[in-house]
């Protein structure tokens, strides 16, 4: 009878639903996640094993949708073990790998103005029906430690214990605090709190905290430069997001200036932070996280044209070792805007921007400063994509972080614009790629157009008629001739830097950046890894379209008059010294407090390093036809007839002044 009763009671358990058996819930997510990695920002939802037994959630499914329970399944093998959680990534993206271990991807996103989660085991049967209110960016909704009831938990803690602490809302932010900018003699700082709200506030850049000091009833005084950060307090509630703003105790404005606000912990944090090697294999600055930053932007007038939340990052390659790193900026819905709505570039017309970078001279970090940013405006009004630039200074929690040049940064974003692209899918679709192309280079978009295309011109010739439409076709051969007679007249021996894109519909063109290994000596490098046989070997970048096209007769005469023309306009010295006396006259007067800033030059070296570079600036444009000569087998009658008037032309105008 016992065994019998047992038995029974075995088969009443299995038919049982599965949470009655493991305890598995829904613990907490985050439906306003303003924190990136890889320009990626997913909503998540984490589940947790309050049980004793470990879980088999093989065939489980999650859902945003009563009519369809199904959205996101569990993969065979997914196991939750007591006390363990797992984090099911909202990405709205179609066609996502499901994931395995404690990470997986669902295919649906959540709404940050509220909506139900539904979580059922492999008959459909549902487990937990959550539903959820308005969500707050960086604000996580969920089980308190030890709670039963739902609520706002703060700061999000995926795959770690919650808080103790159930918050009832988020407190709105404070207003009206004073505009920052520059103040001479000092400045009173003051803002509105939320109705029965208290204030708080820092001048270190850090989030104010309950132990943070409160407002004085007359305000904030300030006689030297401080980033001031306010956030509203109410009892039972998240405290608000800050406000901030950086107010400059300085006796002039010398540049437009940037100021970046934000907390010590994604700054400079051995752990975390974006702008330190750290401890970890690989270091923080490379890992492509974004952390949230407060971004003003001060013009030549003092006028502060932006000041909102955005993120950052650390910028760059092999650069971001150095003391003072390049950071992007971007502008993200998460925390209020998806763009820059101002536009500092002079030679731009764009209503605003999705990103931005402070470029912090790279490898020209302790010689000029100035290389790639006079070099890249040469190219102005010449059919190809440059990034354009601002001289400013910038300041990190109201401390003095030198001289940057603002620029573009290069994204689909920025090539739709110039390419008056404005359809979100096109956007999407463009297509960017760097050095060969291939899968680790792939920017944006796909390449295997690209790959073909280099591919057919290594083993086609163009002189047969199909073979060249097929090319033509698909190649933007003036944005190539372009490109390549920019970087040999240049002189950039690093070939790398190389760039192509495709809009959709369009033909793959080139784009000219990071031009700072330019100017430096009159030898023939980089000549000599852009023109050479096609079936050579391929460094850095794919040079076959370019050499295939050179064996075409109309076009080797079209190229060589590209660089005759660029030569007799853009690279007379006149046109490029007055590129050099604009930008030097810009850092003068603010090269010494950045050299003590950094102490990473000398002016005088600064000097001598300027006045190398503008010698290689004037003198290697005259050398160019005697290099394509010997590149491109001239005949001396070739030279005289693409070259011969301009070489005469820039003896005159190129010498050097000791000749």
């Amino acid at each position: 009878m016992w065994k019998k009763l047992c038995m029974l009671l075995t088969a009443a358990m299995l038919l049982l639903p599965a949470a009655a058996l493991a305890d598995v819930v829904i613990n907490e997510l985050m439906a306003s996640n303003g924190l990136y990695e890889n320009e990626e920002s997913y909503d998540w939802v984490e589940l947790y094993n309050d049980g004793s037994k470990t879980v088999d959630l093989s065939g489980w499914y999650l859902s945003d949708g009563k009519k369809n329970l199904q959205k996101f399944v569990f993969p065979k093998g997914t196991k939750l073990k007591p006390g363990a959680y797992l984090i099911v990534y909202c990405t709205g993206e179609d066609g996502i790998e499901p994931g395995k271990g404690s990470k997986f991807y669902a295919s649906f996103s959540l709404s940050a103005d509220g909506e139900t989660l539904y979580l059922s085991d492999p008959d459909v049967n549902l487990v937990q029906k959550l539903e959820f209110p308005e969500q707050y960016v960086n604000v996580s909704y969920g089980l308190p430690a030890g709670g039963s009831e739902y609520g706002y938990l703060g700061d999000g803690t995926p795959g770690k214990k919650n808080g103790k602490t159930l918050y009832t809302g988020v407190t709105e932010t404070p207003t009206g605090m004073t505009i920052g900018g520059f103040y001479p003699e000092g400045v009173t700082v003051t803002a509105t709190p939320p109705r029965g709200a208290v204030l708080r506030y820092t001048l270190d850049g850090e989030t104010p905290t309950e132990k943070s000091p409160e407002i004085p009833a007359e305000g904030i005084v300030l006689t030297e430069t401080k980033a001031v950060r306010i956030r509203a307090f109410r009892e039972g509630e998240v405290p608000s997001m800050p406000v901030s703003a950086t107010y400059l105790i300085e006796p002039e404005q010398l540049t437009p200036v940037v100021c970046l606000v934000t907390d010590d912990k994604y700054l400079f944090n051995k752990r975390t932070g974006a702008l330190v090697k750290g401890s970890g294999e690989t270091p923080n600055y490379a890992r492509e996280l974004e952390y949230p930053v407060n971004i003003e932007y001060f013009n030549m007038a003092g006028v502060c044209e932006i000041n909102q939340m955005g993120t950052f990052t650390a910028s760059g390659h092999s650069a971001r070792i150095n003391a003072q790193k390049s950071i992007a900026l971007y502008a993200r819905k998460a925390y209020g805007a998806d763009a820059f709505a101002f536009n500092p570039f002079p030679t731009r017309d764009y209503p605003g921007y999705k990103s931005l970078l402070l470029r912090g001279a790279n490898s020209d970090y302790s010689a000029t400063r100035l290389r790639d940013v006079v070099a890249s405006s040469l190219a102005e009004g010449e059919g190809i994509l440059y990034q354009d630039h601002v001289v400013i200074q910038v300041y990190i929690n109201g401390r003095y972080w030198g001289h940057y040049n603002l620029r573009e940064k290069i994204n689909k974003h920025f090539i739709a614009a110039y390419e008056g692209v404005t359809d979100e899918a096109e956007i999407d679709a463009i297509d960017i790629l760097t050095r060969t192309g291939t899968d680790r280079y792939t920017q944006n978009g796909g390449n295997e157009d690209w790959l073909e295309l280099c591919d057919f011109c290594k083993t086609n010739d163009l002189n047969i008629p199909e073979n060249l439409a097929y090319v033509e076709e698909r190649l933007d051969i003036d944005s190539m001739f372009t490109h390549a007679a920019y970087q040999i007249i240049l002189g950039n021996v690093d070939f790398t830097n190389v760039r192509v894109y495709r809009v959709p519909g369009g033909k793959w063109k080139y784009l000219l950046f990071d031009v700072e290994a330019c100017w430096r000596n009159l030898d023939k490098t980089p000549l000599e890894y852009y023109i050479k046989p096609v079936k050579n070997k391929i460094q850095g970048f794919r040079h076959e379209p370019l050499n295939a096209l050179l064996a075409v007769p109309e076009y080797r005469d079209k190229f060589l008059r590209r660089v005759a023309e660029l030569l007799e306009t853009r690279f007379q010295w006149s046109y490029v010294e007055a590129r050099f006396d604009e930008v030097i006259s810009q850092l003068e007067p603010i090269l010494p407090r950045h050299i003590e800033r950094w102490n990473n030059m000398k002016l005088k070296n600064w000097y001598t390093n300027i006045s190398a570079t503008k010698y290689y600036a004037r003198v290697r444009p005259r050398k160019i036809p005697g290099l394509l000569q010997s590149a491109m087998k001239l005949t001396d009658e070739e030279v005289e007839y693409y070259f011969g008037d301009v070489l005469r032309l820039l003896e005159v105008t190129n010498a050097p002044p000791q000749e």
